[in-house]
């Protein structure tokens, strides 16, 4: 049984390698000493956390107290200690779900029957002890092992919410915007079916591999969510069954009182009966399509908690218990106008400031319009204020700044900021980035190193899965065999889209089309996606991570 206790850490358990990290946490793999099993442990900077974050903690232990289901991450121990207190929840190591659906041989809309029952099942269960999860999302749906047909598990309860049966009130608004159901957009009490809703997203996204509802522009996302805009395009779902495409539309009603429960989504013929309901038939435009998906989501993410930690301890050291010691003319560019592609849980970043935030958790604690049934003393109010300013990066861009202020208390607080970043800003990283496979193709490290961080870090096919870091891994291409091609290389640039971070990041995500003359004169092309994380300092953009699928950027002679 999970209890809080005041014993030391170190003194029960062993830490080891780095699992994950967010704002105020970091989550290490840890081994019990007396029993050799090994654990997550979610460690939480308790001198950086007010009095609300305490709140959170102590409820997020709560939760994860009660909730006992092969579906569920579990909470094993519970330790708290001057400056730090440790969650000891299981460990699965089979990564996330969306990852490995994308590493398979063979998808089936049965085998999305199979993913979407095993969240039911989490869901319900949480829904019976009086949880509701709030946050459902890929990136929140583990793997529990690397084995096959391995238990998908329901992770990270840092916004879950307890209600009295079937109690509808407002908690907040609360969760990742792609995701984030009518209701709550609207600011209206809201209950268990916000986690119907989430479940209906990940549903359309496990059977074609983009979501039913996506913009960058985070306004036009809502809108979209709020009238229920979405549809079932051909041609990939022709090859959808009827009763998928019923199960999803039960899960997106608007009306969250008419909305399918979790009891009677499982009850659905394409659930409990999928080896006659359910398609057998390969998926493999859903993999191809998840794959990109997956990519666009992880870059974000990585990009967003990065920004966030370097914003919150920028001049404060975050410290966490240590962890012990272990072992030319010739080329050319083309950019494509841009197309429009859809875009460790146990650790939570809770990021507002984002232009493009559809996969970022967000949490307000707005408390007003919550029923009758909750008092409180304090005075909430909200303001908007739009304003225009000037950035200057060597040439001036203009940039629009909404924020919105909360008054608690007699204090306003600025609680939300969403910049509108002009074109000409995307522009410049569309730029630099052409300027760097510009240097690929022609073979110049010196002038590819110029442009990358010398810490530069990236995955790439060339790595074999592996996290590079450094610039010696690239220098070997560029000494031996870029910088000896003579046949000429064009490189077009398909789909760019570019997401700002604050004033002084940015990432890309684009696909790469390169063409090329092989050893026998043959003409050849490759395709690779591609996403870039650029990061200015003094005035100068640099490429810090890349992360690269498909076939390898640098042509073979052969």
């Amino acid at each position: 049984m999970a209890t809080t206790t005041c014993t030391r850490f170190t003194d029960e358990y062993q830490l080891y390698e780095e699992l994950g990290k967010g704002a105020f946490s970091v989550v290490r793999r840890c081994v019990k000493l007396c029993t050799g099993q090994e654990y997550a442990a979610k460690i939480i900077n308790t001198k950086k956390l007010s009095a609300r974050d305490h709140q959170k903690l102590e409820r997020e232990a709560r939760i994860c107290r009660l909730l006992k289901h092969p579906n569920i991450v579990r909470l094993h121990d519970s330790i708290s200690e001057e400056g730090f207190h440790y969650l000891i929840f299981d460990l699965v190591t089979g990564g996330e779900l969306f990852e490995d659906i994308v590493a398979r041989e063979y998808y089936s809309e049965a085998d999305a029957s199979h993913c979407i029952q095993q969240i039911l099942e989490a869901v319900l269960h949480c829904h019976q002890m009086g949880v509701v999860h709030r946050d459902l999302k890929p990136e929140n749906l583990l793997l529990a092992s690397k084995c096959k047909n391995a238990a998908v598990k329901l992770a990270d309860f840092g916004l879950a919410i307890e209600v009295q049966g079937d109690q509808q009130a407002w908690f907040g608004f609360a969760g990742t915007p792609g995701y984030l159901s009518p209701e709550v957009l609207r600011k209206e009490a809201y209950g268990k079916p916000v986690d119907i809703w989430a479940c209906g997203v990940i549903l359309y996204i496990l059977l074609v591999g983009y979501p039913p509802f996506w913009d960058e522009d985070q306004h036009k996302l809502y809108q979209q969510i709020k009238a229920g805009a979405y549809d079932f395009p051909s041609p990939e779902w022709d090859t959808v069954t009827p009763e998928a495409k019923n199960l999803i539309n039960q899960m997106l009603t608007i009306n969250p009182a008419k909305r399918i429960t979790a009891q009677e989504a499982l009850k659905h013929p394409w659930v409990c009966q999928r080896s006659t309901v359910a398609s057998m038939m390969h998926r493999q435009e859903t993999v191809e399509c998840l794959k990109k998906f997956n990519a666009r989501r992880k870059l974000k993410g990585a990009i967003l908690t990065t920004m966030l930690v370097s914003r919150n301890f920028s001049g404060d050291t975050l410290c966490f218990p240590a962890q012990p010691q272990t072992n030319s003319t010739r080329n050319s560019i083309v950019t494509s106008p841009k197309g429009n592609v859809p875009s460790a849980a146990l650790v939570r970043s809770s990021v507002s400031e984002s232009s493009d935030s559809s996969n970022t958790t967000i949490e307000d604690e707005d408390v007003k319009g919550r029923s009758q049934t909750h008092t409180h003393t304090r005075t909430h109010t909200h303001t908007h204020t739009r304003t225009h300013t000037r950035t200057h990066t060597g040439s001036s861009h203009s940039q629009e700044v909404e924020r919105v202020f909360h008054q608690s208390e007699g204090r306003w607080l600025n609680c939300h900021v969403v910049c509108f970043i002009s074109a000409a800003r995307k522009q410049e990283i569309i730029k630099i980035t052409e300027q760097l496979i510009e240097a690929v193709n022609n073979g110049d490290f010196e002038a590819y190193a110029k442009i990358c961080d010398p810490g530069l870090t990236s995955f790439e096919p060339e790595g074999l899965g592996n996290l590079v870091e450094g610039m010696d891994f690239h220098r070997f291409y560029f000494d031996n065999l870029l910088s000896k091609n003579s046949k000429p290389i064009h490189t077009t640039i398909l789909n760019p889209h570019v997401h700002m971070i604050g004033d002084d990041a940015a990432c890309i995500a684009y696909i790469r089309l390169t063409q090329f003359v092989d050893g026998q004169g043959r003409p050849r092309s490759s395709q690779s996606e591609e996403t870039r994380v650029w990061h200015r300092r003094d005035s100068r953009w640099q490429n810090v991570h890349f992360h690269c699928s498909g076939a390898p950027a640098a042509p073979l002679q052969g």
